[in-house]
């Protein structure tokens, strides 16, 4: 069934969203010649892998290599977390109830690699690949929809899908995240056909993609799409290409992360290095960084900043990010840091006298009205939670054939039967970050998806 809000001209081959919002920030990127940094200590946060419970294989003082596990999943315990680096395990952090937060590495400044060896792709079976993915502790790496978690060994995909590029506020580049990796990139997207015996879904934008890996790629289908943000998130281009129904799985990659399977494929290591993009309007010279996943914040900024006092730094973008500590470490899924100022300052007022300019998609401010605008913003609510209405903001930035008002109701008051017929297993927080940040209630819409989808995944699992 054709949905409203695609564009009917050249429908076959490009799919043109109508509704979303880009947020234009100071603070972009600039490409460039990356500096290659050693990060002193690396670290691996285990609630980023949500839904699993691991039993701790290392111990403070243990000397690890590159692909050392680190953690095993109590329930699958092929899968494991692998060090990114080799040296010291210095510390193993808990929080409530002794549930692992954090375990943090001083990496050497000479790496050395667990030998794992190459994997043959086509002269291996679908079953001995994911084995030797798990071994290598790089499964994690692939996440599934519906829940937002890590994809479960023994089940399988209807689809693999690779958001090619991000739309994001200040997101980085994936043309440039994976320039020069073009043959890994390959060698990734072979593995991850293999692995799933299902069609692996690419997509590109469909007038800002420039790169050759990307645009050639072989054994996917690529899917062309045009419009604002949140286009490049994978939930939205799921939607469009297979949704997914209940009872099914899709499993997504970072393209980044497919580079990293790549490696493991072409050299038999586990070799997390990134490219990292360094955003925000406090930065000095915005700009790309090449680290490894979790390396520690310090190491990334240090120097950076315009003024210590008075800022964020957020691991991800501003819309979905974690906050973190300057002595805090990047999350093990990010390819962003993004340092912005705290907006701790109240406004007498503020919705009624001129104020400073801002993104506004309801144009009540006049910097709402120009184009091409960049802003520079701060955390700032510009308010506190009121009565949940309906003004239909929602529906302005969400290109999903979804009522997203009444899903958000059905979760607040627990309909599980409702939450299913109204989509709740297409969606996670990110995907509703927008409807977010034009909320006229100040609802805190991301964290009731995710509330929502706890609920179904204890009563997926009862």
């Amino acid at each position: 069934m054709a949905r409203s809000f695609l564009s009917i001209e050249n429908m076959a081959s490009t799919i043109k969203l109508r509704k979303g919002f880009d947020i234009k920030l100071q603070g972009q990127a600039k490409q460039g010649n990356c500096a290659v940094l050693h990060a002193q200590t690396v670290a691996v946060n285990p609630p980023a892998f949500r839904y699993s419970k691991f039993k701790l294989l290392v111990e403070v003082g243990s000397e690890v290599q590159a692909g050392t596990p680190l953690l095993c999943d109590k329930k699958y315990p092929s899968i494991t977390v692998a060090s990114p680096v080799s040296g010291e395990v210095v510390a193993v952090h808990r929080g409530d109830r002794r549930v692992l937060q954090e375990i943090v590495i001083l990496a050497d400044k000479d790496q050395k690699y667990l030998d794992f060896g190459r994997l043959p792709v086509d002269l291996m079976d679908a079953e001995t690949l994911r084995f030797a993915v798990q071994q290598a502790g790089l499964w994690p790496l692939i996440r599934r929809r519906p829940f937002d978690c890590v994809a479960l060994p023994d089940e399988n995909p209807v689809g693999i899908f690779v958001s090619g590029f991000d739309s994001a506020p200040l997101a980085p580049s994936v043309d440039y995240l994976i320039n020069g990796q073009e043959q890994a990139f390959q060698a990734g997207l072979n593995l991850l056909k293999r692995i799933s015996q299902a069609p692996v879904h690419l997509g590109v934008h469909a007038t800002q993609t420039r790169s050759i890996a990307l645009l050639k790629a072989e054994n996917v289908q690529v899917h062309r799409f045009e419009g604002a943000h949140p286009t490049g998130n994978v939930g939205i281009q799921m939607h469009h290409i297979r949704p997914v129904n209940k009872g099914e799985a899709a499993w997504y990659v970072h393209p980044a992360d497919v580079v990293v399977l790549g490696r493991l494929a072409l050299t038999g290591r586990c070799d997390l290095r990134r490219r990292i993009a360094l955003t925000g309007s406090e930065i000095k010279e915005p700009r790309y960084v090449d680290a490894v996943a979790g390396a520690s914040v310090q190491s990334i900024t240090a120097g950076e900043f315009k003024d210590r006092s008075g800022i964020r730094i957020i691991s991800g973008n501003v819309l979905t990010g974690s906050k973190v500590d300057n002595d805090g470490h990047l999350g093990y899924y990010d390819h962003q840091l993004t340092v912005i100022p705290e907006g701790n300052d109240l406004e007498f007022l503020g919705w009624l006298l001129p104020s400073y300019p801002r993104p506004d998609i309801s144009r009540s401010f006049f910097s709402g009205w120009l184009k091409n605008r960049v802003y520079k913003v701060n955390t700032n609510t510009h308010g506190e939670e009121r009565a949940f209405v309906v003004t239909g903001q929602y529906e302005q930035v969400l290109p999903m054939d979804i009522h997203p008002t009444y899903l958000l109701k059905s979760i607040m008051y627990q309909d599980i039967e409702e939450m299913e017929q109204l989509g709740i297993y297409e969606v996670s927080e990110e995907d509703f970050a927008l409807c977010e940040f034009v909320c006229t209630s100040k609802i805190p819409v991301q964290k009731i998806i995710r509330e929502g989808l706890d609920l179904m995944y204890e009563d997926s699992m009862a």
